[in-house]
């Protein structure tokens, strides 16, 4: 009886894996792994860099971890009044501005994946034409200022509110969505409103999740525009602060008032907040990558297929 189990139980396919096979996988690890050393050597020199003494950073003694560890770069950096106001500033401009991002691209792309759009071709070309072309710096200046956005928080949200680039890899995802899924929506009495908020857009959940990253690292980062557009210290975004925050203890060599040893000081100072700078304003972005990560790969590549 046992032996007439035994024969009936399927074997399982065991996969060979061949020679070449294994020389290729141990190659592909070994360069990526080496890849992955040269990325984050530079990130863990600065991290160390940022907790060490200000004398060890100024002569270059810190590898990969603190020399007499410190929180003093942190303490001068968060010291500064307006320091909290920027980071809330920051987000503010991140969170919002991301959110009008996505509805506009979304809201652009979901006609423009569509063929039965009169004039297709014409508008895509319109969209396609500001890719390569733009007005400039002072025509944008002077169309901000005409609508009377200079130094107030929507220049920091308005004029960027659509990435032309952005939007065509949400287009093509869109274009990917089955027709039969629309075709099926149409007889069950569905409009073109309720088919794209109850079956397009849960359906673009990972495409928006990319494009939400890139929106949000952006706005993070962006700092020429508030240079531009902005006078309000209160309104001042991260960047700027803590480039206030720099010059504010940076070397003045025509200060001859001060001793040699107070302006070595502030050098020394001045290296140390470099690598706390950085800390400080790329880690909250840092910290929002690993929920989007599951949704990169995927949403980028179903988004690059030509539809």
């Amino acid at each position: 009886m046992a032996q007439q189990i035994a024969t009936r139980t399927p074997k399982k396919n065991v996969i060979k894996i061949s020679s070449g096979d294994k020389v290729y996988y141990t190659v592909t690890t070994l360069i990526l792994g080496l890849f992955t050393l040269i990325i984050l050597m530079p990130l863990i020199n600065v991290v160390a860099n940022s907790f060490s003494s200000q004398d060890a950073v100024a002569f270059g003694w810190v590898t990969f971890w603190p020399v007499n560890f410190t929180v003093r770069g942190y303490e001068a950096v968060f010291e500064y009044k307006g320091i909290w106001t920027a980071y809330g500033n920051t987000f503010l401009y991140a969170v919002v501005g991301t959110a009008l991002n996505l509805a506009m691209t979304m809201i652009c792309a979901y006609p423009l994946a569509r063929k039965s759009l009169p004039g297709h071709g014409i508008i895509t070309g319109l969209f396609m034409f500001t890719m390569f072309f733009g007005g400039g710096t002072i025509p944008n200046y002077l169309l901000v200022r005409s609508l009377g956005m200079i130094d107030t928080r929507t220049a920091m949200i308005v004029p960027g509110a659509l990435s032309v680039y952005n939007m065509i890899i949400a287009r093509t995802f869109i274009n990917n969505i089955p027709s039969e899924l629309e075709e099926a929506a149409k007889i069950d009495g569905c409009s073109d409103f309720k088919y794209f908020f109850n079956m397009v857009l849960p359906l673009s959940g990972t495409v928006m999740a990319v494009l939400a990253l890139y929106y949000a690292v952006g706005h993070w980062n962006d700092y020429f525009t508030a240079f531009l557009y902005l006078k309000d210290q209160n309104k001042m975004p991260l960047q700027i602060i803590l480039r206030a925050i720099l010059i504010k203890n940076s070397f003045n060599a025509e200060n001859l008032s001060s001793s040699a040893e107070e302006l070595l000081y502030n050098q020394s100072l001045q290296d140390l907040l470099k690598y706390c700078f950085i800390v400080v304003s790329t880690v909250p972005i840092l910290v929002l990558y690993p929920f989007v990560k599951k949704y990169f790969v995927k949403g980028v590549m179903i988004g690059a297929v030509k539809g």
